[in-house]
């Protein structure tokens, strides 16, 4: 038996549904069959016209379809006024927060991929005329368009794929475990992201970890240094795997001399500075790695800045190796 997926869209970019088309697989559809998932409908993949797509939603409420999943990308538009008549589902009249309320009301499983869908994200920036919101949460507030105690029909709070946008294997993996039936809630984290990607942090693999570790920092966008101390990097507070499961194979945002805006945590869409700057007090960064203290983080930086070999500090401040790695002999013996 196929595993049933619906996928729609509402207030966001389409940037999750680019990315998906991203997937490290030579047959994206043939990746989804193979494990099980079938698509009934996905906006930019669906060969349907849009009464085919609306006699396919009257079909899931009338049970006459089985949805396994409702996947929503892009935030919930609630305004104006809680009539949620800024966003009208094309060909039906109906608004989509009125769909989505239904839809949940008969899925095995509802997911929200990417940060907008998660927490409201970039769509519920500022003063948010359009009355933006997550599925389940408004940035860490628990609450949204379902409610805090919503609960699917399999039993599970909305599951949260968090990213702005989100890797595309996190999608698949997500959506290939609940079709195999081995997504339970203990693998869920506190806020509703799977834990395989959520249990990591950006900064497991940055290849800027050397100078992380000996604190030296770069000091424009170009330097090769580390860019948590002064060009807003959140590397060490963002839960996800991006520099350990690469995008295409390939990249991430700090290999890419980017500072990682920490995009999967609720929130991350307004956080009070300029992205690429570290905003600090008494010249000691507010944005700390989660797990340290502030006193031994001073007491580390110390220290390291103070070990910092010619090199690490040389090549810090270039956009190029100027100083590789000296050559030496090691001393091991042969047994």
């Amino acid at each position: 038996m196929m595993f049933n997926v619906l996928w729609l869209q509402s207030g966001g970019c389409g940037g999750c549904s680019m990315s998906l088309l991203c997937a490290d697989t030579v047959d994206f559809a043939a990746l989804l069959r193979g494990n099980g998932v079938e698509m009934l409908w996905h906006p930019a993949l669906s060969l349907d016209g849009d009464q085919d797509m609306v006699k396919l939603l009257e079909d899931c409420l009338g049970g006459r379809v089985r949805l396994d999943a409702l996947c929503i990308e892009g935030s919930m538009l609630r305004g104006p006024h809680g009539s949620g008549r800024f966003h009208v589902l094309a060909g039906t009249g109906i608004s989509m927060v009125q769909w989505v309320r239904q839809l949940a009301g008969v899925a095995t499983h509802v997911l929200a991929v990417g940060s907008c869908a998660a927490w409201g994200g970039i769509t519920a920036v500022g003063v948010n005329p359009s009355d933006a919101c997550g599925l389940q949460y408004e940035d860490e507030h628990k609450g949204g368009l379902l409610g805090a105690g919503f609960r699917a029909g399999g039993g599970l709070p909305v599951i949260n794929i968090a990213g702005c946008p989100t890797h595309p294997a996190w999608v698949t993996d997500t959506l290939m475990a609940l079709a195999a039936g081995l997504l339970r809630e203990e693998d869920l984290d506190p806020l509703g992201r799977p834990r395989f990607y959520a249990d990591q942090l950006v900064h497991h693999g940055c290849t800027r970890n050397e100078y992380y570790e000996y604190k030296a920092s770069a000091a424009k966008p170009s330097d090769l240094g580390c860019t948590m101390e002064n060009m807003g990097c959140k590397g060490t507070q963002a839960h996800a795997d991006c520099n350990t499961r690469l995008w295409n194979g390939y990249g991430s945002c700090t290999r890419a001399g980017y500072a990682c805006i920490s995009c999967t945590e609720p929130g991350f869409q307004n956080p009070g500075h300029p992205f690429h700057v570290t905003p600090k007090l008494a010249g000691i960064p507010i944005g700390l790695p989660i797990d340290m203290p502030k006193a031994w983080f001073v007491a580390l930086t110390s220290l390291s800045k103070s070990a910092t070999p010619r090199r690490v500090k040389k090549n810090a401040h270039c956009d190029h190796v100027v100083l590789p790695p000296v050559s030496r002999k090691t001393g091991l013996r042969k047994p």
